[in-house]
């Protein structure tokens, strides 16, 4: 029998809170999520950088749906998280809404849902 987990979101600001290619580091349930904003859509990763040395992603640079980190100059893929060749990683990254104004990040149960 598989588990059932409840969602529920959290509002972490308005749409024009976030400009347009300049990341936002936000705090939810102990996480520093960043969050991003293209002309088309909304992304949401850990602001960790997934080099060994680590570092905030939320200063990186935005073209369409690549961030490139700004300590390491790695590309990350804000769809899916996974960094660009010739670099290996992958960012955790998370679902958001978008309803009106008012911009949610989704949780299930006391964690952040991974998307």
């Amino acid at each position: 029998m598989s588990e059932v987990r409840a969602e529920r979101k959290i509002c972490i600001g308005k749409q024009d809170d976030f400009l347009e290619r300049v990341g936002r580091a936000v705090e939810v349930e102990g996480q520093v999520i960043a969050v991003f904003r293209t002309s088309t859509h909304m992304y949401a990763l850990l602001d960790r950088s997934p080099h060994p040395k680590g570092g905030p992603l939320n200063e990186g640079i935005v073209s369409g749906s690549f961030l490139y980190d700004p300590l390491y100059d790695w590309k990350i893929d804000m769809r899916d998280g996974m960094v660009q060749e010739p670099d290996s990683g992958q960012v955790q990254t998370f679902p958001l809404i978008v309803e009106g104004e008012d911009v949610y990040l989704l949780i299930a149960g006391n964690q952040l849902v991974s998307k």
